[in-house]
């Protein structure tokens, strides 16, 4: 209650009092609040039933909701107004309050106390400044001061770190979510990059040509000349040689003797290349190409 915002402040004579209808030491009856006797139940001759505020003694908070009507005789002339049950006054104090005689030991059962109102309550009675019991023309106006420049800083500074509270918890909130982005983001970049490691790829030089066309145009390129696309001298003469070398192969086969041995050695010791005076034998094509007849 005490970090609430202050709407009234002022220094009032209090006393104490403890009205449970017990009849003891002049108990004038249970509080007209309604509200059972108890710690923190404040009694004032004016204020509405209900409101809420603390008071500071001797630097110490003391928190109090007003529950019952009072001081009577001793709030006129403005001298005591305000009643503080003898529990809170006994603390206040340092002392004990006897239950049995509801009582509190020592002192003169008086004390000057500062007074802070957070919320005015909704029962009767009259806001603002104090007035005596029953006399309500009489308006106390001594009993109210201007709020102390350090009760209003207290409460801007609580209310600055509860903004700063909810910052940090709102940027960490943000940063959670960026985070949780980045990494799915960064799987599917991944997996993306492993697709297309799997995929088989064709290396191709700068001309666009991929290796397997290249390979497949070697041998043209070996029969034709590389730059001119003709054929080279080397192409020419493998061409020119392969149907000659057929037509020999088929020439020698078609036209060998019908013997069991066809090109065995004769009677001189000569085999199929020997010379031979036949027409038709190898030997004899051998010999004019050797220049003889």
């Amino acid at each position: 209650m005490s970090n609430d915002t202050p709407i009234q402040y002022g220094e009032v004579t209090a006393t104490y009092f403890w009205d449970d209808g017990s009849g003891i030491n002049g108990d004038t009856g249970a509080p007209a609040s309604g509200e059972p006797m108890q710690e923190g139940l404040f009694s004032s001759p004016s204020w509405p039933l209900g409101t809420e505020g603390y008071i500071v003694y001797e630097g110490e908070e003391y928190e109090f909701f007003i529950g019952d009507r009072g001081p009577g005789e001793p709030s006129h002339d403005c001298d005591v107004l305000l009643d503080i049950d003898g529990k809170t006054f006994a603390k206040m104090m340092g002392t004990d309050f006897d239950e049995s005689s509801l009582t509190v030991g020592g002192g003169n059962g008086h004390a000057e106390v500062e007074y802070y109102i957070t919320e005015w309550g909704d029962g009767a009675g009259t806001e603002g400044a104090p007035h005596p019991f029953m006399q309500e023309g009489n308006s106390c106006e001594d009993a109210v001061s201007p709020i102390p420049e350090e009760a209003q800083a207290e409460e801007e500074q609580g209310t600055s770190e509860d903004e700063e509270s909810q910052d940090q918890e709102s940027e960490e909130s943000t940063e959670e979510s960026s985070g949780e982005g980045s990494d799915e983001q960064a799987a599917q970049e991944e997996e993306e990059s492993s697709e297309e490691a799997a995929a088989p790829t064709e290396e191709s030089d700068d001309s666009g040509v991929s290796a397997e066309t290249a390979a497949n145009d070697l041998s043209g390129a070996e029969l034709t000349g590389a730059d001119s696309g003709m054929l080279s001298g080397t192409g020419l003469l493998t061409l020119a040689l392969v149907p000659a070398i057929l037509v020999a192969v088929l020439f020698v086969w078609s036209r060998r003797a019908a013997g069991a041995h066809a090109g065995a050695a004769d009677n001189g010791g000569k085999g199929l290349m020997a010379e031979s005076n036949g027409r038709h034998s190898l030997g004899s094509l051998l010999d004019k190409l050797r220049g003889r007849k």
